[in-house]
């Protein structure tokens, strides 16, 4: 009777997780900034990696990081490899395309602590003394990778460092 209500618990445990998962398996995070800078200088920052350690969230949790940029910085094929968290985070991302002053889109290559491969691309738009940023982060990921985002809230975890290297940017910029 206790092994049929345990195997019933993690039936259902198992379903709702799946179910939650099949909503993660495409993750889209869209976070805007309004920057009281010039555009020029807002696009410098995002498009030129050696500018990326400056405003990086991912940078700010863990400085000891070692970073290398890899081919032309600020442009097409340009890479900024990471190497963290005493070698737990490893991976690097690629700028796969350029409209200067308008648009950027970067590749990421995650390795560890797991592999994932999401975009994310800036859109840039002068509006009187100020530059509007927005970011659309993007990831899909397969049910089993899933399951585990959801058991370990990593949307809310994405959404958070998103938001904080909006935030990162917009301060870097406006000094």
């Amino acid at each position: 009777m206790i092994l049929s209500i345990i195997g019933a618990v993690v039936i259902l445990f198992l379903g709702i997780g799946f179910y939650n998962a099949s909503k993660l398996q495409e993750i889209h995070i869209q976070k805007t900034v309004t920057i009281k800078a010039d555009i020029q200088n807002t696009f410098d920052h995002v498009v030129y990696f050696k500018n990326f350690t400056k405003w990086s969230p991912f940078y700010e949790a863990d400085p000891n990081q070692k970073t290398t940029i890899k081919g032309t910085d600020g442009e097409i094929g340009a890479q900024f490899h990471w190497n963290g968290n005493q070698g737990k985070d490893l991976g690097y991302q690629e700028i796969k395309e350029i409209q200067p002053l308008k648009y950027i889109k970067m590749e990421c290559d995650i390795q560890k602590p797991f592999t994932a491969k999401p975009s994310f691309e800036y859109t840039f738009q002068k509006i009187g003394n100020t530059t509007k940023v927005t970011q659309d982060f993007n990831l899909k990921s397969s049910i089993i990778d899933s399951f585990f985002m959801w058991l370990f809230s990593a949307k809310k975890n994405m959404e958070k460092m998103n938001a904080r290297g909006m935030e990162l940017l917009k301060i870097t910029c406006e000094k």
